[in-house]
């Protein structure tokens, strides 16, 4: 048996405890995404197809169904429109389904956001597995369900991506918030243990690079060749400058570099 994962004050993390701040964190995660169950809607910001940009499945054709509705909000975050600023149209699961078969790929990527914050996630991913689409979860990592998945892309957020009023944007509520809800061990550790998994991690600057080796120590036993460390930035130049350092630290250390070929594909816009 697995020992407990230790929460950030050195205790181990009760599972009752766990589940009971994972309530709380979806509840209040949006009031739009948190009530829109009673409708049998999820909150969507958009719906698209285009290539995979980030992570083991880069350059892959597929649909992107990103969910508007964040429990944490990092200063760097690049799609602000589904956390800082959520938006988007409740769609049922049945508009969702529709929406993608009127797509080519058969590689879908639900993202956020935090697709997690959305009760009926677990109805779509059943009924995409049922066209027989391939599955990517884009999540932070907080929040547990049981859903199928072909690939859990689990981004844990690092010390670094708590907002701090040196940055725009900021809210001292959501600070506090944030860094109380942000490391998850435990949800991690099971998304690892059912369910094929990248781990990607955003690396502002080598501290952040330093904390990775920690956090996925912390972990147990991880296939480094599944951890992936990605230069934070949406500019293609800032990208290339923090790659310069990032990716020889990573061949140094045994984890895989990942570039956002994305932004170098297509330029940080909405759609792509």
């Amino acid at each position: 048996m697995k020992s407990l994962p230790q929460n950030r004050k050195g205790g181990a993390v009760a599972p009752t405890e766990a589940s009971s701040e994972l309530s709380s964190v979806r509840s209040a995660a949006n009031d739009s995404a948190a009530n829109e169950s009673a409708a049998g809607t999820i909150w969507i910001s958009e719906i698209y197809a285009s290539l995979q940009g980030e992570g083991l499945l880069t350059g892959t054709p597929s649909i992107f169904v990103r969910t508007s509705g964040c429990n944490l909000r990092c200063w760097f975050c690049d799609t602000p429109f589904a956390s800082w600023q959520p938006s988007g149209r409740h769609l049922t699961v049945n508009d969702i389904v529709d929406a993608c078969t009127a797509e080519t790929p058969r590689h879908i990527v639900l993202t956020g956001g935090e697709p997690m914050i959305h009760r009926r996630l677990p109805d779509l991913c059943r009924q995409l597995k049922q066209e027989g689409y391939h599955l990517t979860i884009e999540t932070a990592g907080t929040l547990w369900a049981d859903l199928p998945c072909d690939l859990m892309s689990i981004s844990p957020k690092l010390s670094g991506s708590t907002p701090d009023p040196q940055r725009t944007p900021f809210s001292p509520q959501w600070q506090r918030a944030h860094e109380r809800r942000r490391e998850r061990l435990e949800v991690v550790r099971q998304f690892m243990d059912t369910h094929a998994y990248q781990l990607k991690f955003v690396v502002d600057d080598e501290s952040d690079a330093r904390e990775v080796l920690s956090y996925v120590e912390r972990l147990g036993a991880v296939d480094r060749s599944r951890v992936l460390l990605m230069p934070q930035g949406v500019e293609q130049s800032e990208l290339e400058q923090r790659a310069e350092w990032l990716e020889p630290w990573c061949q140094s250390h045994g984890v895989q570099f990942c570039p956002r070929a994305h932004i170098a594909w297509f330029g940080n816009r909405r759609g792509t």
